[in-house]
């Protein structure tokens, strides 16, 4: 007989641990029925380079989930530093429209919104979903690329955004010290 299973660990302090981890800020973006949705994510990742695929998490709660599992398409664009405000307003509960007014952006062979003045673009197909709690991981084969600027990408850490200083280094929430 297996022994039972550990308890699981208080979300609260699991939450405030994996704060401790450093992310890079991406913004998910799809399109349905001539409607844009769109969503921040941290967790985003470089899966295979031949073929090349992703894999995002995103909250099944996301309004962009059901656009991105219908449509079986969507696009990363990695945010740079100075975009902090455009992952907040991605990462609210705005309505779509609001989401992505005033944003400029462009289309993708996909016919996803892709952002202006981001780091880079990765445009995908679903090519698989796994379901994760209250999360899932999609991974993304990637059928077109765009490198954007050049320029420190926006970071978040401990809760907070990292700070690009003049030199190109980054100055991470909480500390006294450039990173």
């Amino acid at each position: 007989m297996a022994p039972d299973p550990p308890p699981s660990p208080d979300p609260s302090r699991f939450r405030r641990l994996m704060a401790r981890w450093a992310t890079g800020v991406s913004v998910v973006t799809a399109r349905e029925n001539g409607r844009d949705r769109g969503l921040t994510v941290n967790a985003f990742l470089s899966v295979s380079l031949e073929p090349p695929r992703i894999l995002v998490s995103i909250a099944t709660d996301a309004d962009a989930w059901p656009a991105i599992q219908r449509s079986r398409a969507f696009a990363v664009s990695v945010l740079a530093a100075g975009q902090r405000g455009i992952s907040q307003r991605f990462a609210s509960r705005a309505s779509p429209e609001e989401k992505f007014a005033g944003i400029d952006l462009h289309r993708g062979a996909t016919g996803v919104a892709l952002l202006d003045g981001t780091l880079a673009v990765f445009e995908c197909h679903v090519e698989q979903e796994i379901s994760a709690g209250d999360h899932v991981l999609v991974l993304g084969s990637v059928v077109a690329l765009e490198e954007g600027v050049d320029a420190p990408p926006l970071v978040f850490y401990r809760s907070g955004y990292a700070t690009a200083e003049p030199n190109e280094r980054l100055r991470l929430p909480g500390s006294s010290a450039t990173q």
